[in-house]
């Protein structure tokens, strides 16, 4: 009876063992990814590069074709096992010289010249430009409301502000987004002619932030500009006082034909299975008013600095690590379609694709797109971030340009920053390398090396089904 008893005792230990053994190697592991990366990290330099030598990198633009090439040698020079282009075709949107943004013949301000820049895709006023007076509203019902009578010929004032209540801020751009994206047609169809639309930042300066309006098939198409938080807020103020303001706009962009562009991939090769894809990606493409250092040349870099550190530190994996440099993400997501169905068409076998484009500040964790059993997975990893202040492992949305393989059941996860700064510079002429701190921008990329290293260890567990096969 005591040998029995000794033995069942013992069995816990001796089924626990493993698992604690593994756990304080995951430990050593990660540790070591985290030393590597930020004793010898590369990514700010990189990213320095990238922002210097380049520049803003609008899809089509000569500056997005020299990233192409920047990011294809950059790989190659890193001896990754293969470095290749994927050819896709990509709008070629240019926003011209001028763009001018005026309060005309206000009684209290007089002529008053205000900080505008042409939302991305618009139409361009040519050198006639647009003078209007000015309706203001905040949601689109309150422009159904007005109705025609009240907005044909006058330019549509969308100023509903980022919820600065909202902790997560993309959670605040979210929910003012739809008058940038969707006003303009909204706008168009009650007769404007011409769109102005609050900047969408959660800070209260001078500078307009650009970003993709899309206009429906069949209204017509009318000229689009952001105007900053400061400028905003004073003809808020203004209409109040003179509801028949008019305004003057002018701007110069255009949209020319498609070009051939590409995204850019390489790739460390498995050992064990070659032909499972663990992804890694940011987008390549950036708007042109800065350097798009946070919009995503922190994701690039982040992505690339994965393979990098396991070369260095001579890990060989044992699925293919793969890093995709997206083009195209900010007006239109040709490349991120592009990839997806190459990948569908050559049978291609990704069990996750992690996306980084929320800016380079301090990683908090990851925004899971995972199915439940994936998420009780990572959640039982979510102990050896700990000790890297990475907490927040929560279902979630991932990335834009790693959406278009949810449908091939790929696991899609997104590296989630301190979100508090992003939308101070998000797609104004803010976002420059200056601005990218060195130490927060590599724990970001030992973040993303860590998780793809535990993927790569362990896979995932599918979701079983149920006994009636349907899953539920």
């Amino acid at each position: 009876m005591k040998k029995y008893l000794y033995l069942t005792l013992c069995l816990p230990i001796i089924l626990v063992a493993p698992v604690m053994a593994q756990s304080e190697d995951d430990a050593t592991m990660l540790r070591k990814i985290y030393d590597e990366t930020l004793l010898r990290g590369e990514a700010y330099e990189n990213l320095r590069s990238l922002c210097k030598d380049v520049g803003g990198r609008v899809s089509g633009s000569p500056e997005a074709a020299a990233a192409v090439e920047w990011g294809r040698q950059l790989m190659q020079a890193y001896g990754f096992d293969s470095v290749f282009l994927q050819s896709v075709m990509v709008p070629h949107w240019v926003r011209g010289q001028q763009e001018i943004g005026r309060i005309v013949n206000s009684q209290k301000l007089g002529t008053r010249e205000v900080n505008i820049t042409a939302l991305g895709n618009a139409v361009g006023t040519g050198d006639a430009g647009v003078l209007a007076k000015v309706v203001e509203v905040h949601t689109f019902d309150e422009l159904a409301d007005l109705g025609e009578e009240n907005v044909k010929g006058k330019i549509v004032f969308f100023n509903r502000p980022m919820d600065q209540t909202q902790i997560q801020t993309g959670s605040a751009y979210g929910l003012a987004g739809n008058q940038r994206r969707s006003g303009p047609s909204e706008a168009a169809k009650y007769g404007a002619v011409g769109v102005i639309v609050r900047s969408l930042s959660t800070a209260f300066d001078d500078y307009p932030h650009t970003g993709s309006t899309v206009y429906s098939f069949n209204i017509p198409k009318i000229p689009a500009v952001a105007i900053s938080t400061n400028d905003a807020d004073l003809l808020s103020k203004t209409l109040e006082e003179e509801p028949t303001l008019s305004f003057y706009l002018e701007t110069h962009c255009e949209m020319l034909d498609d070009v051939l562009s590409y995204n850019v991939v390489g790739e460390i090769t498995g050992n064990e299975y070659p032909n499972e894809y663990i992804v890694v990606g940011g987008h390549l493409d950036s708007w042109d008013l800065a350097e798009g250092a946070h919009d995503d040349g922190a994701g690039v870099v982040h992505s690339i600095e994965v393979l990098r550190t396991m070369k260095a530190m001579d890990y060989r994996p044992k699925r293919t690590i793969r890093v995709v440099l997206f083009m195209n993400e900010e007006n239109g997501l040709a490349g991120a379609k592009k990839y997806a169905e190459l990948a569908e068409e050559h049978g291609e076998n990704h069990l996750a694709a992690i996306e980084s484009d929320a800016g380079g500040f301090a990683p908090r964790g990851f925004g899971l797109d995972v199915s439940d059993a994936a998420y009780d997975q990572i959640q039982r990893w979510k102990p050896l971030f700990e000790p890297y202040d990475l907490h927040k492992f929560d279902k979630g949305g991932s990335g834009a340009d790693i959406s278009a393989l949810k449908p091939q059941g790929v696991e899609l996860i997104g590296l989630r920053p301190d979100s508090q700064r992003y939308f101070d510079m998000h797609h104004s002429a803010l976002d420059v390398f200056e601005i990218v701190n060195r130490r927060e921008l590599l724990l970001g990329s030992a973040a993303m090396t860590s998780l793809v290293y535990l993927i790569d260890q362990y896979g995932f567990i599918k979701d079983q089904p149920s006994a009636s096969g349907t899953g539920e």
